[in-house]
C-alpha cells in the first residue's frame, strides 16, 4: 500500500506490504523503487517499509535549497515508523542510507531492535579523509559546471568500482527522464556531500542498542566502502557481514540478495 506522511518541510511518500516483525529497507539516494522486488521477496516473513528520501523521486520538499542530511533524514524515518507504529523495527540502510541507519540509530535507539549498515560510505573512519573530503568537493563542483559523465567518472574513480567501457555514459547520459536528473542534481547539490562527511559517534554505536551490523558485498573487496564498512566493524569490535554481490546487489540481483537478507534478519 502507498502512503504519504507530511512532516516538517516534507510530504514523504512510503509503501507498506508484508505482514510480520517491521523491517524498514533505507537508501540514499535510491528509493523505494530500487528496493521493490527485495521487498516483494521478504514480504512472505516480514512487514516491509520502503520509502523515497525527502526531495527524492515522490518525497517532496517545501525548500528544494535545503540540505538532506543524515541527521534530517533519521528523524524523517523516527516520523515514518512512529506513524507505522509496529515496534522496535529492523532497519537495514544501504550506502548513503546506511549513514541515515546509523544517524537513526544514534538519535532514536528506541525505535530499532536491529540496524543493518550496508555500505556505509563512512569516509571519517580512514585515515585518508581529507583527500576523500577533497575528491568529494571537485566531483560536486565538475557535476555542478555541467559535466556530468565527469562528475561520475570522478565519483567512479573515487570509490573505486570499475566500469565496462561505455557503461558509465548508458547509465548517465543525457537521454534520461528529467526526473531522473533533478533527483540526481539535488544528491549532488544538497546531500552527496553531508553523507560522506558524516562522523558516527562510536561510543553510542558501541552501546549496544540497536544492535548494529556492518554488512559488506563479496564483489566489492577493496572498493571504498569496503574499506569504510570494514573500518566501522573494527571500531565496534563487530566483524563484517557478508553479503552476495556488490554496493547495489539488491537491485541488482534481488532472487540473490534476498535468501541472504532473510538469513540475517532472522538472527536480527
Amino acid at each position: 500500500m502507498n502512503h504519504t506522511l507530511t512532516v516538517p518541510g516534507a510530504d514523504l511518500y512510503y509503501e507498506l506490504r508484508g505482514s510480520g516483525p517491521l523491517v524498514a529497507l533505507v537508501g540514499s539516494p535510491m528509493g523505494a523503487r530500487s528496493f521493490a522486488s527485495v521487498a516483494d521477496l521478504i514480504a512472505s516473513d516480514y512487514t516491509v517499509l520502503t520509502t523515497d528520501p525527502r526531495g527524492i523521486d515522490r518525497s517532496t520538499v517545501s525548500d528544494p535549497d535545503q540540505d538532506s542530511t543524515p541527521q534530517l533524514r533519521a528523524a524523517d524515518l523516527s516520523a515514518l515508523l512512529t506513524k507505522v507504529d509496529a515496534g522496535p523495527a529492523i532497519v537495514f540502510g544501504s550506502s548513503g542510507g546506511a549513514i541515515t541507519a546509523l544517524a537513526f540509530a544514534q538519535a532514536y535507539p528506541d525505535q530499532a531492535r536491529t540496524v543493518i549498515a550496508h555500505e556505509p560510505p563512512l569516509c571519517e573512519l580512514l585515515e585518508d579523509r581529507d583527500e576523500l573530503h577533497a575528491g568529494t568537493e571537485k566531483l560536486i563542483a565538475t557535476y555542478l559546471d555541467g559535466d556530468i559523465l565527469g562528475a561520475w567518472g570522478q565519483f567512479m574513480a573515487q570509490a573505486n568500482i570499475d566500469l565496462p567501457p561505455g557503461v558509465l555514459e548508458l547509465m548517465f547520459g543525457p537521454d534520461r527522464p528529467a526526473a531522473q536528473l533533478a533527483d540526481e542534481r539535488r544528491w549532488f547539490e544538497h546531500e552527496l556531500r553531508w553523507t560522506t562527511s558524516w562522523k558516527p559517534d562510536l561510543p553510542v554505536l558501541r552501546a549496544g542498542r540497536p544492535r548494529i551490523i556492518a554488512a559488506i558485498g563479496e564483489a566489492s573487496t577493496g572498493q571504498l566502502c569496503d574499506r569504510t564498512t570494514r573500518a566501522l566493524a573494527s571500531a565496534l569490535d563487530i566483524e563484517p557481514t557478508m553479503f552476495p554481490g556488490g554496493h547495489t546487489a539488491f537491485a541488482d540481483n534481488p532472487p540473490t540478495f534476498a535468501p541472504r537478507l532473510l538469513e540475517v534478519l532472522a538472527t536480527a
